[in-house]
C-alpha cells in the first residue's frame, strides 16, 4: 500500500508499506541485508513483519504519476490491469526506511478449537498473508502442525531450483508412497501408524499453478496440487493476496469431492474468502466489522466455532435431517391408503377420510409434535458433543440425508400404510357390529385408518426423541387428545352449518365396540415394531459412536439413580442399629 504526501517544506514523497518480499525487490538503498536478516528473525519468532520505504518526487514526476492514475481510473476495459502496470511503474527505486515486527497473539483456546476441528473430521486450511516463516511459528503454536508433522514447500525458492512440473510430481511421490496402506485414527483423523505430512504454499506459486496455459496443463496441475493438499494432514497458503484466497476456496469447492467449504476471517482482506466459501463466518474484533457484514454469521471470537460448528451444527441437523424425512414419512402414510382405497371403490374418488380430517392432519393433529421436535431436540447433551468431537463425524457428509436413509423412511411409509388400510380392511371382511346391532360402514372404516394412522406418526417421532421435557410431552400426548376431543365434538353434534352430517355419531360408534379397539391398538403395534426392532439390532450389532455415547450416558444415570436412591436406605439402616 501507498500513499503521496507533501510535506510543509514542499517537497512530494511517496511512502510504501508492504510484505519484505514486495518491498526488497523496490529497493535501491538503504541497509537491505541488515534489515532483512531482522525480519527472517522476527519471522521466525513468530512476529508478523511489515517493511516502510520511501522515494522523493519531483513536480514533474508527480503530475505524470497523477495523470496515469486518472487516465486507468477511467478506462471502460481492463481498468484493474491497468492500474495495476501503473502502480508497478511509480512503485519502484525505494528507499529503505526500516520494519516492523508487531506480535499478534493467539486467541484465547484457538489451539484447542483447531485440534477439536480436526478430530471431527474436518480439513483445516490457514490462508493468510504472513510470512511463510511467520505463519508456520502460528500454525505450530495453534497445533495445526505437530512435531511429527513432516513440512512439505511448495514456494517461489523451490521452483526456481527446479521446474513446478518436477516440484510437483516430487511432491506427489512423496506423499502418496503410502497412500494405499494409510490408516486414519477413528477420532483424530491423523496417521497413527506413518508420517503426516503438512503442506505449505506461497501466493507466487499458487498463481504459477492458477495461471492458464494454451495447451491446458494447468488443469493438470490443480488437480496435482489437490491430490497432494488431500494426502496432507494440513496445509498452509501464505504470502495470499484476498483475491487469492478466494481463488483457492473456489478451487476446493469445483474439486470432484464437491466439499461444503467454510471461510472464517476478522479482516478486510478477508471479505472474498468469506463471499465464495459456502458458509461465511465473520470474527467481530479490532481489524474492523468489513468481515462480519459480509458474513453468513459473526462471532466474537474465534473459540466460539468450536461450538457453533460441533454442538449447534450437529443439533441442527440431527434436527432438519429427522424434520425433512419425517414430513415425507408421514405424509406418505396419509396418502397411500387412499391411492389404495381407489382399486376398492371402483376409481370413484370417494375420499377415504372426512374433509375436516383431511384439512386438519398436517394443521392441527401432527404439526407441533415435529415443530418442536427441530426446535428443542437434543440426542446427546451439548457438554457431551463438546467433549467428544468425533461424534460430529456421525453426521459428516450428509449421512442422514443419504439415498439409503430417505429410501428406509419412504419403506417405513408405505408398510405403515400397507397396515393400516389391510388391516382395517381384514377387520371388516367379517362385518364388524357394534353391540346394538349396528354395522360399520365406509366413513367407520376410514376413521378407523385415521385414528391408527394419527397415533402411528406420533408414537414413531415419539421413539425417536431423546430430549424429554414437559413441553415434549404436552405436545406429543396433547396431540393425540385433541384429535380424540375433536373427533368426540365432531361427530358427536349436528353442525347447523354444514349441509351433511355424515360423521354424526361415527366416531363414538367406533368407539363403543371391543374389536375395533383390539384392531387399533394391534394395528398401532404391528406398525411400530419394524422400526423398533431395527433401532434394537442396529444399536446391538453395528452401533455408531452416538449411539454407544448414548448408552453409556443412559448406565451413568442408572448408576447415580440407584446411588442416589440406596443413600438414604443406608442411612436409615444405620439410625435404626444405633443404641
Amino acid at each position: 500500500m501507498s500513499v503521496i504526501v507533501k510535506s510543509s517544506g514542499g517537497d512530494i514523497f511517496l511512502f510504501c508499506k508492504g510484505a519484505d518480499s514486495s518491498i526488497f525487490p523496490r529497493v535501491k538503498e538503504g541497509k537491505i541485508d541488515q534489515i532483512r536478516s531482522r525480519v527472517e528473525r522476527n519471522a521466525v519468532e513468530g512476529l508478523r513483519t511489515l517493511c516502510v520505504a520511501y522515494k522523493k518526487l519531483t513536480a514533474e514526476e508527480y503530475s505524470s504519476a497523477q495523470k496515469l492514475l486518472q487516465n486507468a481510473k477511467l478506462a471502460l476495459q481492463d481498468r484493474e490491469k491497468k492500474l495495476a502496470e501503473v502502480y508497478e511503474k511509480i512503485e519502484r527505486d525505494f528507499i529503505l526506511l526500516g520494519a516492523t515486527a508487531v506480535e499478534d497473539r493467539l486467541q484465547e483456546k484457538a489451539a484447542d478449537t483447531i485440534e477439536s476441528l480436526q478430530k471431527a473430521g474436518i480439513k483445516v486450511w490457514v490462508l493468510t498473508g504472513d510470512k511463510m516463516e511467520t505463519a508456520a511459528a502460528t500454525c505450530y503454536a495453534c497445533k495445526l502442525f505437530r512435531r511429527n508433522t513432516q513440512l512439505l514447500e511448495l514456494t517461489t525458492k523451490k521452483i526456481e531450483e527446479q521446474s513446478l512440473h518436477d516440484v510437483l510430481f516430487d511432491l506427489s511421490k512423496t506423499v502418496l508412497r503410502h497412500s494405499g496402506s494409510l490408516t486414519r485414527d477413528t477420532f483424530s483423523g491423523l496417521s497413527t501408524d506413518m508420517q503426516d505430512y503438512g503442506l505449505i504454499i506461497d501466493g507466487a506459486a499458487l498463481s504459477l499453478i492458477m495461471k492458464p496455459r494454451q495447451d491446458g496443463s494447468s488443469a493438470n496441475y490443480r488437480e496435482l496440487f489437490l491430490e497432494i493438499c488431500r494426502n496432507c494432514s494440513a496445509v498452509l497458503c501464505c504470502r495470499m493476496a484476498p483475491l487469492q484466497k478466494a481463488q483457492i476456496v473456489k478451487l476446493i469447492k469445483l474439486s470432484k469431492e464437491h466439499p461444503i467449504t467454510l471461510a472464517i476471517g476478522d479482516g478486510a482482506n478477508d471479505v472474498s474468502m468469506i463471499l465464495e466459501a459456502h458458509v461465511g463466518i465473520g470474527i467481530i474484533g479490532k481489524e474492523g466489522r468489513q468481515a462480519a457484514r459480509n458474513s453468513d454469521y459473526a462471532i466474537p471470537k474465534f473459540k466460539h466455532l468450536k461450538k457453533m460448528l460441533l454442538v449447534h451444527g450437529h443439533f441442527y441437523y440431527v434436527r432438519i435431517s429427522e424434520l425433512v424425512q419425517y414430513f415425507f414419512y408421514k405424509n406418505v402414510c396419509f396418502i397411500f391408503p387412499q391411492f389404495l382405497y381407489q382399486f376398492f371403490c371402483g376409481f370413484s374418488q370417494q375420499t377415504l377420510y372426512d374433509t375436516a380430517y383431511l384439512t386438519l392432519y398436517n394443521i392441527s393433529f401432527t404439526s407441533l409434535p415435529i415443530l418442536l421436535y427441530g426446535l428443542m431436540e437434543q440426542h446427546v447433551s451439548a457438554d457431551t458433543l463438546k467433549r467428544e468431537p468425533s461424534l460430529y463425524r456421525d453426521v459428516a457428509k450428509n449421512a442422514l440425508l443419504r439415498w439409503r436413509a430417505f429410501i428406509y423412511w419412504t419403506f417405513l411409509g408405505v408398510f405403515d400404510a400397507v397396515v393400516f388400510f389391510f388391516g382395517a380392511y381384514f377387520l371388516f371382511d367379517n362385518t364388524v357390529v357394534t353391540s346394538n346391532g349396528q354395522m360399520f360402514g365406509n366413513w367407520t372404516f376410514g376413521t378407523v385408518v385415521f385414528t391408527v394412522l394419527v397415533f402411528t406418526v406420533t408414537l414413531k417421532l415419539a421413539l425417536d426423541t431423546h430430549y424429554w421435557t414437559w413441553i415434549n410431552h404436552f405436545m406429543i400426548w396433547g396431540s393425540l387428545v385433541f384429535y380424540i376431543v375433536f373427533s368426540l365434538l365432531w361427530g358427536g353434534i349436528i353442525w347447523p352449518f354444514l349441509n351433511y352430517q355424515r360423521m354424526y355419531y361415527v366416531f363414538m360408534q367406533m368407539l363403543s365396540s371391543g374389536p375395533a379397539w383390539l384392531g387399533i391398538i394391534l394395528l398401532i403395534t404391528v406398525s411400530l415394531l419394524p422400526d423398533v426392532l431395527k433401532k434394537v439390532l442396529c444399536r446391538q450389532l453395528w452401533p455408531t459412536a452416538t449411539e454407544r455415547i448414548q448408552k453409556c450416558m443412559r448406565n451413568k444415570t442408572a448408576l447415580n439413580a440407584l446411588a442416589n436412591s440406596d443413600g438414604p436406605l443406608l442411612e436409615g439402616n444405620l439410625s435404626a442399629s444405633e443404641p
